[in-house]
This record gives structure tokens, sequence and C-alpha cells, in this order.
């Protein structure tokens, strides 16, 4: 079922902000992790997902090898056990669906699979990616999120399909 832009919108901010939206890459492998920041949004006149990671992050060098994720929203109340897992630890030392038990879908339009246990899914192709630029930051944030250096990458990725199941 096609799922409108704005609904999703607002489904995956709320989930955000309870520590729920897996950010999914391929690579060598699958992989997943949580994201507390983004969201989706208007830009160039098409439906965005924007996707911050930090470069530190496993997640990092298949999005921006590949140039495409997928991001997945579990219902309320599910999954938390796998949100907390996928969101403490690192890909790099865990294969995250086999541990959580969470089943990869392959995309219905990018080559990056989605979690079949979460009831909606964003597919996206990334337009352009930025590293964060801490000399334009304020302070406050600079010195409360990036004090050892770590940035983000923004990557806005097309929302190429969004849809619930």
């Amino acid at each position: 079922m096609k799922q409108e832009i704005h609904e999703a919108a607002a489904i995956v901010n709320t989930a955000m902000k309870q520590g729920r939206v897996f950010l999914n890459s391929r690579d060598e492998k699958d992989n997943t992790m949580i994201i507390g920041w983004g969201g989706v949004l208007q830009f160039w006149s098409k439906p965005v997902f924007l996707a911050p990671v930090r470069l530190s992050r496993y997640t990092h060098g298949p999005i921006a090898k590949t140039g495409y994720f997928t991001v997945s929203v579990p219902k309320e109340g599910e999954l938390s056990g796998a949100a907390a897992f996928c969101g403490a630890r690192s890909g790099r030392d865990f294969d995250k669906f086999k541990e959580c038990n969470l089943t990869a879908v392959a995309g219905r339009s990018v080559p990056v699979p989605v979690i079949g246990e979460c009831g909606l899914h964003i597919e996206c192709r990334v337009l352009q990616r930025q590293e964060l630029d801490l000399d334009q930051l304020d302070e406050d944030n600079r010195s409360r999120y990036y004090a050892d250096g770590d940035t983000h990458t923004l990557f806005m990725g097309e929302i190429l399909e969004c849809y619930t199941t």
C-alpha cells in the first residue's frame, strides 16, 4: 500500500523522538542502525529523507559507496529490544539482522533491504551528501555534540518508495 509522504513524515517524526527509526544499508552485508535526527522534507521539488550519519559509523561507508538507503519504522510498541540493540552496537562487530531476528526484505526500487517486521518503509537514492562544517555551526551545538570532532554527513535521499506493510 502506498503511504502518503505527509503521513509518513508524522510517523517518522514521532518514532524518531522515541528512538525507533531504523536506517538500513547494504554493502558486503545488510546492516541497520537507529537514527534520532533527520526526517522527511521537501527539497528540489522532491520528497527527500535527510539521514545524518556520523563518519565513524559502520553504516556511513555502505551508504556513501552505494548511494542508497532505506528507512524502516516499526509500529509503536514493537521491536523495542531490537531498536535498543541496534542503537548500541556496531555493524562492524555484529550481524544485527541475525542477532535481532530481523527479516531483510528486498527493497522495491533500491538494492537495500527493508525490515520485514516494520510497518512503514521508505526507500531512497542519495541526491546529495554534505559533511557538516563545524566552523559554520554555532558554538553551543559544536561543543555539545561534536567535542570529539566526529561529524555527521547529511545524506539527502530522494524518496523513491514509501509504503506500509
